[in-house]
């Protein structure tokens, strides 16, 4: 039998070192639905319920081995619902390619069934490359620019493929003519990328000239550990993070003050707030008013992007580099500071936060409180955990509550911050990771919006893990709490019933149906057994915590708009106002 197109499409994922391909079948991709059937023993085709699920795994695919994750959906509707995922994978840098079908060429222009103008759809969330497979001729250097591209410059591509050309015989190798393009396999290592001499000088001769200097790191510090704790060695620094960023260093060193911005910690804020310079890597976090006041200090920033320098604060000196490289090559210029009082304080504020976070976590709660079933997770996460949470309250605990120790991983949908992604990160990370542990924290809300029905992925592929253990912890407070709180902290208007409650249900029964294990948890003296029970089980756990939704998620600095925009919602009557004013005094006058 005749390769064909299909085929030969899958021999190139195959050569880029592509093994796992999350999905959803439908009709529009039948050609390579029957490619895939010949070729299945190398590939792990991972049935998603969403093809929202299968971006977002694909997305986490990336983020957990720095390698491109592949998408495939049907035409049409299958296309469209891979969006969402698709901007999360974009915003947060990660190289994504999509592969999406489309209705036989005789029949576009025609009005035909789930014909959509997939080109035109995609133009924004893969604008640095999609194109549409007119010709079998076009297959090879179609896949061959989509990795390269999306590997080259960390983002999504996505190739759209007629299901007619999909039948259509291979062509592997174009004839040697005009109007043909003959693409190769293979994208080199990332080239050694350092700033000039001179460059690293100045930059240098700002941070040994500070009293107070401070370090913020995002995930373009990831694989940069060792030459941030050099630097901050170095400087008597302190080490904030921005949340992608928080598994770039550990959060057991004493100088490292936590996450930074409206999810972050009162050291973070005095980092920030009191530095008098400050070098920013491998970040692109985008609220100002957690950073200096302009003019208050100096500035010095990395990043490999020279259009992410300079738009979040006026640098002083801005070098465009690889991280790692970079600091790397700064080192030698800087000098060590023998006066360590501004470390020293650091080092107190730090250790005085961690104190309170444990404080705040045991505060009693009606039934629980949600901040300590992150505070007792932490001390019990297996070496090397995979770790994620859902957009909303999950991600407030997950950033202040859980720290992060040398060899894990942890993300989140950073800048997007969409809700639903925290249980398809969990099911790539046993994907690309199976021997290790995956934990992800998730929001009732998000649980019913789609991690309901990806826990049946879970549930369909578990078996085939050398380690099942994957536990999904829902905060299960029926409410969508982390708007419920923007409403009164920032709106300065009461909890609206109708449209933040969320139904109730029994997430820990639900997940027992489909043969997983679950666990209800009603009182506080339940959550550590739970955590115990859960890492030492022989198959995927559901932790289902039943949580207090007025327990505040309090920013590191509350500022006069916030506390008037917190007494006016209190005016008007809040369902909750009771519990609301008990709470947030209690947190609020707890060092």
């Amino acid at each position: 039998m005749a390769k064909t197109t299909a085929d030969f499409m899958l021999d190139r994922l195959t050569n880029w070192g592509v093994r796992n391909i999350y999905g959803f079948p439908g009709d529009g991709i039948s050609s390579t639905l029957e490619a895939l059937e010949k070729a299945i023993d190398r590939f792990t085709f991972v049935q998603a319920r969403h093809e929202e699920e299968a971006a977002f795994m694909a997305c986490a695919h990336a983020k957990w081995t720095g390698e491109p994750g592949v998408c495939l959906a049907t035409s049409g509707p299958g296309a469209i619902h891979l969006l969402n995922g698709l901007y999360d994978a974009k915003l947060d840098h990660q190289p994504v390619v999509a592969i999406v079908g489309q209705q036989d060429r005789a029949a576009l222009g025609g009005n035909y069934q789930q014909e959509v103008d997939l080109h035109t759809l995609f133009k924004d969330v893969a604008h640095n490359f999609v194109h549409v497979c007119q010709s079998p001729a076009q297959m090879r250097h179609l896949i061959d620019r989509a990795f390269r591209i999306a590997k080259a410059k960390r983002c999504v591509t996505a190739i759209i493929l007629p299901d007619d050309v999909g039948d259509e015989d291979a062509v592997e190798s174009p004839p040697h003519a005009h109007g043909t393009v003959h693409s190769g396999i293979g994208y080199a290592p990332k080239p050694r990328i350092v700033p000039a001499e001179e460059d690293l000088r100045e930059a240098a001769a700002i941070l040994n000239e500070a009293k107070k200097p401070a370090i913020m790191i995002g995930a373009g510090a990831i694989g940069a550990g060792e030459e941030v704790k050099a630097v901050a060695e170095a400087l008597g620094a302190g080490v904030c993070k921005a949340l992608l960023g928080k598994a770039a260093l550990p959060d057991d060193l004493p100088y490292v003050t936590g996450q930074m911005g409206l999810l972050g910690t009162t050291p973070s804020w005095d980092l920030m707030m009191d530095c008098d310079a400050f070098l920013m890597v491998g970040s692109g976090f985008p609220y100002s008013e957690f950073l200096p006041e302009e003019g208050k200090a100096r500035g010095v920033q990395i990043d490999i992007d020279p259009g992410m320098l300079s738009i979040r604060y006026p640098m002083d000196v801005n070098l465009v580099g690889d991280s790692r490289d970079t600091l790397a090559a700064l080192l030698p210029y800087l000098e060590h500071k023998s006066d360590r009082s501004w470390r020293e304080k650091i080092e107190k504020d730090v250790a005085r936060w961690w104190e309170g976070v444990e404080k705040r976590a045991m505060h009693e709660g009606d039934p629980i409180n949600p901040q300590r079933l992150f505070w007792e997770c932490s001390p019990r996460l297996p070496d090397g955990a995979i770790i994620s949470a859902d957009s909303g309250s999950s991600a407030n605990w997950y950033a202040r509550a859980i720290r992060i120790r040398e060899g894990m991983k942890a993300s989140l949908s950073g800048t997007l911050a969409t809700m639903c992604p925290g249980v398809p990160y969990a099911t790539a990370a046993k994907f690309t990771h199976p021997d290790r542990v995956a934990v992800s924290f998730v929001g009732d809300g998000a649980m019913q919006m789609l991690g309901n029905s990806a826990l049946m992925t879970i549930a369909k592929y578990w078996r085939a893990w050398s380690d099942p253990r994957c536990v999904i912890a829902v905060v299960n407070n029926e409410d969508l709490n982390q708007v419920t709180w923007e409403m009164r902290a920032m709106g300065g208007f009461p909890s609206l019933e109708e449209t933040q409650k969320v139904p109730p249900f029994n997430y820990a029964a639900y997940a027992e149906s489909l043969g997983l294990i679950g666990i209800r948890v009603e009182h506080p003296d339940q959550i550590g057994p739970a955590w115990d029970r859960a890492f030492a089980a022989d198959r995927p756990v559901l932790i289902d915590c039943v949580c207090d939704a007025t327990i505040p998620t309090l920013p590191p600095k509350i500022t006069s708009k916030q506390r008037n925009n917190y007494f006016k919602t209190l005016m008007k009557g809040d369902p909750d106002e009771g519990a609301i004013i008990k709470n947030a005094f209690k947190r609020y006058f707890t060092s």
